[in-house]
């Protein structure tokens, strides 16, 4: 079904992989009759092409990217703007859309989400931008419908903002690298590799994006294939693909924890924007006649099966097929994959959902970015055309991605038919992909077509003692399973057929309510502020040493961001970053926001010009040891915080509170034996954290002990490859490696600053 290359690849023609051997200069020759280089060859893909024509530097090893476009939605925007406001911004410099998708429900803190629209919308108003009210759209289909454009970078500050389908490379980034680009800044990063996304064949019949997206996600995730790099979708299998099916696979990419994404475009993609009114936008995007890949992912399309990625995971990926078969056995895998999450504080159980030998599942979802797109709900009412999801506990939930979706569904009647088989019709909306809708009941089981199924990404709270999960599957087999009555029930089975409806976008829903200022600026608009929309708090500069305290120390695999700072109901409080940060590992780790705020203690005794000793209970016996081998550390050149531990944290959403939650309580680093992925890595920098890396093995240190790190300044200062650490064990200081590994020197001004706000400001 999907293989990988053991090493780099040639495509020539677009259709013959050469494996990048020794034979490979001869047997491209024999092709072509053209001697071609590596270099050359990898200059040739698509990616390279459009990096190219964004790099703002000389060197194309070292890129400085500026956008073209920029978006955001109403989780995000907030803090982003108040951090460009505070940095000197007067007017967004390139045009930025703010959508209103995550927390448009306003059910949760009072006034404090309509409160944020308005903000969105006066900024717009003020420093020239787009607003798009809530209800009207998800944020990517926003984008897809209306921004995007061949050869064209779109950065946004949401993890899924993924629109290469459309020929459009696309990054979701935290919020800061959204600000530089507001200051008129660049996007710093080494060239990334490219990998080849080799498509054949055509999907049998049943078989959606999501199913694709599972098991290319399966293949690639564990062993790191595509870690931060981009997928370069090409093969003779795209044609076969509407546009559709494209994008809804385009935008699962990221949970391969690839950078970003960009495919091969063709008329079907050229009709996608004459539908939508921006023929000029659509351009033809091929790779050259011989183009180098880093690595070559091959997928035959027509052997893909309905998939079902289980707890917790987007990459625990099975066919329904293997899950019907098998049971017990993956289901005691999940409940056993959720004791390493969960540990006792919960009773969280799978397998009393067999019925009659057969899984049963509470609830169905096809929503957000991934789901409700139109040929997705279209499908899904084909399937339960004249059926019914009966009286039981099953439900069914489905959320167009926009509003001109929505109308086309009641114009063809699609709408109509789901409604009568007993499921919702809801306004477009993102809250199911992160637990601010249809959240289950405790120990329920949803399936969703939705783009993450992480531990409480359903709105469930461990620490309440609530537990319910999520299995990710195609909205063809969650219709097939809603036509079962709950019974888990792959597309394959339904032996109808589907209707090919043709799509009309009307532009007049977006013509009369969203706000669109052309990019002119209006200076005299007062921003509204509400009462939970609050500044940053001020944050020193990085001291020439460090005493840090270890206040949490995960073992777990990976830690996703919804572990660093839970999603749901706390996005009410992210305009409110000290509200917000009281909900830090809050699922994780209950402690560590007391354990954080301890420490703290001493460094805002030391800002105030106080004692910082003082402060803390048993700090004074710690800078003893420190000062009897350092006798030169004081008050003029120490700083005190806190500290994390994770094997790999940072896997998810691209949210910068999972970084700024710990700054704002004085967190100065997180310890790491990997970074999970490249965006959270940049968020602890950008707020003025030090990513530190550790060798994987026994820890030297354990949680609550103090750790002291002389000469940390001069060590980002002189890009120091091992830092020196200690231990306060004791009496002693017992010494071991960090390391920081690779930063640009902007990354270390940024950390020097204390954060990016500040790096601004001097």
């Amino acid at each position: 079904m999907i293989t990988l290359s053991q090493g780099g690849a040639y495509l020539v023609g677009g259709t013959d992989i050469i494996p990048a051997d020794p034979e490979a200069a001869a047997a491209i020759k024999a092709k072509t009759g053209k001697d071609i280089t590596e270099k050359a060859a990898a200059e040739n893909t698509i990616a390279y092409g459009i990096l190219k024509a964004h790099n703002t530097s000389d060197n194309m090893d070292k890129l400085k990217i500026r956008f073209d476009k920029l978006t955001s939605h109403d989780i995000t925007f907030v803090g982003i703007i108040q951090t460009a406001r505070a940095s000197g911004m007067e007017k967004f410099p390139i045009p930025y859309v703010l959508t209103n998708c995550h927390n448009s429900l306003c059910a949760v803190g009072g006034t404090i989400n309509e409160d944020d629209h308005m903000f969105g919308l006066t900024c717009a108003k003020k420093y020239g931008g787009v607003y798009v009210p809530p209800h009207q759209a998800v944020i990517h289909q926003f984008a897809r419908e209306m921004l995007a454009g061949g050869g064209r970078m779109i950065l946004g500050s949401d993890s899924h903002t993924r629109y290469g389908a459309l020929g459009t490379m696309a990054m979701g980034e935290g919020g800061p690298e959204l600000v530089k680009q507001l200051l008129n800044q660049t996007y710093d990063i080494d060239r990334p590799g490219v990998i080849g996304v080799y498509l054949s064949g055509e999907p049998v019949k049943g078989v959606g994006p999501q199913d694709v997206a599972i098991a290319l996600i399966g293949a690639v995730f564990a062993n790191g294939y595509v870690k931060n790099k981009v997928l370069e979708f090409v093969g003779p299998g795209v044609k076969n693909l509407s546009a559709d099916f494209r994008i809804g696979v385009d935008v699962m990419t990221t949970e391969t924890t690839c950078l970003s994404s960009i495919w091969a475009t063709d008329d079907r993609i050229k009709e996608f924007y004459d539908i939508h009114g921006r023929s000029e936008d659509y351009a033809e995007l091929n790779p050259g006649e011989v183009a180098y890949y880093d690595g070559m992912i091959t997928i035959d399309l027509s052997t893909v099966k309905p998939m079902i990625a289980m707890p917790f995971h987007p990459s625990n990926a099975y066919t329904i097929e293997e899950v019907n078969a098998n049971l017990k056995d993956i289901l005691a895998d999940v409940e056993k994959r959720a004791k390493v999450s969960f540990g006792d504080a919960v009773e969280f159980s799978l397998q009393d959902k067999i019925r009659n030998g057969r899984l049963y599942v509470d609830q169905g979802v096809i929503a957000g970015c991934a789901g409700g797109g139109f040929e997705n709900i279209c499908a899904a009412a084909d399937i339960l055309k004249g059926k019914y999801i009966g009286a039981d506990e099953f439900t069914l939930n489905i959320y167009p991605a926009s509003t001109p979706i929505y109308m086309e569904l009641m114009k063809n009647g699609c709408a109509a038919s789901l409604l009568e088989t007993g499921a919702i019709l809801k306004t477009a909306f993102c809250g199911p992909c992160f637990g601010a809708g249809d959240t289950p009941a405790n120990n329920a089981f949803s399936i969703r077509h939705s783009t993450r199924n992480f531990p409480n990404r359903e709105g469930s709270k461990v620490q309440n003692g609530q537990v319910a999960s999520v299995a990710l599957m195609d909205a063809r087999s969650i219709a097939a399973t809603a036509a079962n009555k709950g019974y888990l029930t792959p597309a394959t089975d339904f032996d109808g057929e589907y209707t090919d409806y043709k799509y009309y976008f009307d532009s007049n829903i977006y013509k009369n309510r969203v706000f669109d200022s052309k990019g002119v600026a209006d200076p005299s608009v007062e921003i509204k502020f509400g009462p939970n929309i609050k500044d940053w708090p001020k944050m020193t500069e990085l001291p020439s040493n460090l005493v840090l305290r270890v206040v949490s120390e995960i073992h777990d695999p990976v830690t996703t961001t919804d572990e660093l700072i839970p999603s749901g109901e706390t996005s009410s409080f992210r305009s409110n970053p000290l509200g917000l940060a009281e909900f830090t590992l809050s699922r994780k780790d209950p402690a560590y926001v007391g354990l954080a705020k301890e420490i703290q203690k001493a460094e805002k005794a030391l800002m105030a010009g106080n004692d910082p000793v003082a402060e803390v209970d048993g700090l004074g016996d710690v800078m003893d040891v420190i000062v009897k081998a350092y006798p030169e550390v004081d008050d003029s050149n120490v700083g005190f915080g806190s500290t994390i531990f994770a094997v790999k944290p940072g896997d998810g959403s691209a949210r910068e509170q999972a970084a700024s939650c710990q700054k704002v309580l004085g967190g100065w680093a997180n310890i790491a034996n990997e970074y999970a992925t490249k965006r959270y890595r940049s968020n602890l920098i950008n707020w003025g954290m030090l990513p530190f890396l550790i060798e994987e093995g026994d820890l030297p240190f354990a949680n609550l002990d103090y750790l002291f790190i002389p000469g940390i300044r001069a060590a980002v200062e002189n890009k120091d490859e091992v830092i020196k650490a200690y231990v306060v064990s004791g009496s002693e200081l017992k010494g071991f490696d960090l390391r920081l590994g690779d930063m640009t020197d902007e990354e270390r001004r940024i950390i020097l600053a204390g954060c990016l706000i500040n790096y601004n400001r001097v």
